[in-house]
């Protein structure tokens, strides 16, 4: 159906046009010259040492935990309230995610406690979510990683652009995980970037993304090397051209369509305070913290989730659910059993989340029809 207000929309303009047009022409549309400006840029951006575009996220989820040694018998501590990305990619490995809770309806990142508590001698590395481009309180995080050898990945598909005490989500822990999926606050359709400090990661990371080879097809087309030798087992991870070239502009607009989002976040709060039985997370942070890729708030337990979204949808209004808790899902269920209960704060969450529409070309006219809408839907 045509929504009134979708759930999401891409801010594309002339300068996408012209930059997807210039790869064309260049007649080279692998990974090449500006798959690598668009990584300068980006690492630049966080103030890495190293960015690696990949052809998605959950590539570079996947890289993460392989160039770490994970394998069979290793435990990964990662929270259920995700995509199932985020645990598939532990899985991959031969490793198994241990899942922990969230901090409650005010905050739907894992929580340190809990990381703490699932911490055992199978233990290998800690994968963290910036639930909705909000900020995971790290310093504890990175405090129990160091107390425990513990490696940390940030997967930060939500939260480019987003801070956490000063520091760029995606740069604290040893590696950082981003999705520039359609949907996402910097979009190429598909795609997304690895990042890290560490020398000798990177240059795992690099190897492993293209099959394990010392040389690129680019090195050899600048006529730099006529053969290659595949020194590790890697895969198909590259990104290539076309949607680097998207990146690239979509990276220096980001901060004002990040500001976008926020002024929009800061009209949801004041207009949805005190409306009953609706909860808004992370009310009373920084907004400024954050890069607010989805609105979600939390339902109580007398509305019926079902109800209200079909009441919105007859108005156009498109909503979603972040998320089906991973633990849950009929696979994770045959792979370690009936799980339910283990997790109630994420399993509420999962039962009474709502997402509403969040981006860059909403009108504040749009904020105020959803939320009147809102209030006409849910009783008094």
């Amino acid at each position: 159906m045509a929504w009134k207000i979708p759930l999401s929309d891409i801010a594309m303009g002339s300068e996408e046009d012209e930059a997807v047009r210039d790869v064309l022409q260049s007649r080279w549309l692998s990974m090449g010259p500006v798959t690598k400006e668009f990584e300068t840029a980006f690492a630049r951006y966080l103030g890495v040492k190293h960015a690696f575009a990949v052809s998605n996220g959950t590539a570079a989820l996947h890289i993460a935990h392989a160039v770490f040694g994970i394998g069979a018998g290793d435990e990964v501590i990662t929270p259920s309230l995700t995509f199932v990305a985020t645990a598939n990619s532990v899985l991959y490995c031969g490793a198994r995610p241990v899942f922990a809770d969230i901090g409650g309806v005010d905050d739907l990142n894992v929580s340190w406690e809990e990381i703490e508590g699932k911490i055992s001698e199978k233990t290998r590395a800690i994968t963290v979510v910036h639930y909705g481009g909000y900020a995971c309180d790290m310093r504890p995080i990175m405090e129990i990683a160091r107390d425990h050898d513990l490696r940390v990945v940030e997967d930060t598909a939500h939260a480019v652009g987003a801070t956490c005490g000063g520091q760029m989500c995606g740069a604290i822990g040893d590696i950082g995980c981003f999705s520039f999926f359609a949907n996402k606050n910097l979009a190429t359709g598909e795609g997304g970037m690895i990042v890290t400090d560490d020398d000798l990661l990177a240059e795992k990371i690099q190897t492993m993304r293209s099959h394990g080879m010392t040389t690129l097809t680019w090195d050899r087309h600048r006529g730099h090397s006529s053969s290659y030798d595949v020194v590790d087992l890697g895969y198909n991870y590259r990104m290539c051209e076309i949607p680097s070239a998207l990146g690239i502009v979509q990276l220096r607009r980001l901060e004002q369509n990040n500001e976008r989002r926020r002024r929009i976040a800061a009209r949801y709060w004041k207009a949805l305070d005190g409306i009953e039985h609706i909860t808004c997370p992370f009310t009373g942070r920084e907004s400024g913290e954050s890069s607010c890729h989805i609105f979600p708030v939390i339902l109580s337990a007398d509305l019926v989730r079902g109800d209200l979204q079909a009441a919105l949808k007859e108005r156009g209004i498109q909503t979603s659910v972040h998320y089906p808790p991973v633990h849950l899902f009929t696979y994770y269920q045959r792979l370690f059993g009936d799980t339910r209960g283990s997790l109630p704060k994420t399993e509420f969450i999962g039962e009474h989340e709502m997402t509403l529409p969040l981006y860059p070309g909403m009108t504040d006219d749009d904020v105020e029809y959803i939320c009147t809408a809102i209030e006409e839907a849910v009783p008094g």
